[in-house]
């Protein structure tokens, strides 16, 4: 069964809007050899230079870097998104999606509308029993033709 909880009570997101939290402050932990998660992340980090934010971005397909440290392996690293905030906590699945859109001016209200109770615990769901796991199946189909 799917995990429906990807963030731990030490790890969970602030309670409060995190608009004025500080930049840079969040390296967010992709796999660039997804199309669909690059060109997302892409989109994300074009924002970022355009907006002078300074936040991190580590693509796991060249490595997990500091994942391991929190006992990600690689391919557990491949199945999700992942965020590591300035306190060293680690936040996954929509928690990072939640974590990234706080700081990106245009999807701050996105942020907002996901955290919401009630709409965090269905878009986790939908990502952790749906969407991650049907895109880590089609680009391990795609490695292997």
């Amino acid at each position: 069964m799917p995990r429906m909880s990807t963030t731990t009570d030490q790890t969970r997101p602030p309670e409060t809007p995190a608009e004025n939290a500080p930049r840079g402050d969040l390296t967010t932990y992709y796999n660039g050899a997804c199309p669909v998660c690059r060109t997302e992340v892409e989109h994300y980090k074009g924002i970022d230079a355009r907006q002078g934010l300074g936040l991190g971005w580590h693509d796991v397909s060249q490595g997990v870097g500091p994942l391991a440290a929190h006992g990600i392996d690689p391919d557990s690293a491949t199945k999700r998104l992942y965020a590591i905030d300035e306190g060293g906590r680690l936040h996954a699945g929509v928690d990072a999606f939640i974590m990234v859109w706080r700081r990106l001016p245009r999807y701050r209200w996105l942020a907002r509308v996901v955290a919401a109770p009630g709409v965090r615990q269905i878009a986790g769901a939908v990502y952790e029993g749906l969407l991650a796991p049907a895109l880590y199946r089609w680009n391990r189909w795609r490695r292997r033709r």
